[in-house]
């Protein structure tokens, strides 16, 4: 699985979107956690089935299953770690896709980090110091650490 996982990394975005809209015809929910430590910094996933690996640690809602806890067995699977879920940050729907992401603010409460099928390292971020990522994480990084932060 693993292996096919990165073979897929390797298609250019159109492909995935193209799978996505045929398979997928009708809306998605996605459940994505954001995780920042003491020193402000935020955890990101090294995804093996994008093309850029750094992201926010996301997975897809399950057919019946509540988001909160979707975050967290998404989460959990891909990572082997347990999240305490504090708040939805926003819900966002795509311009471009069929699809909803629902974006929590999370921290974490036990486990140890174990690589998965579609995760092999994370690693905490200064926000200042962010790798190459995906669409426009970065400044949605930013934007919610400076709202967190400032009122801190």
């Amino acid at each position: 699985m693993k292996t096919l996982m990165r073979i897929w990394g390797m298609f250019p975005l159109w492909a995935h979107t193209l799978a996505a809209i045929i398979l997928r015809p009708r809306f998605r929910v996605g459940v994505a956690a954001l995780v920042f430590d003491e020193q402000g910094r935020v955890l990101l996933f090294k995804h093996t089935y994008r093309k850029f690996a750094w992201g926010i640690p996301v997975g897809g809602l399950e057919y019946g299953e509540q988001p909160e806890e979707g975050v967290k067995r998404e989460f959990y699977e891909e990572s082997g770690l347990t999240i305490n879920v504090e708040r939805l940050l926003f819900a966002d729907s795509s311009k471009l896709f069929r699809h909803v992401t629902l974006m929590y603010l999370c921290k974490i409460i036990g486990g140890e980090f174990r690589e998965s099928y579609e995760v092999s390292e994370m690693k905490y971020f200064d926000v200042n110091d962010l790798p190459r990522m995906i669409f426009d994480e970065k400044d949605l990084i930013r934007s919610v650490h400076k709202d967190i932060w400032s009122v801190l």
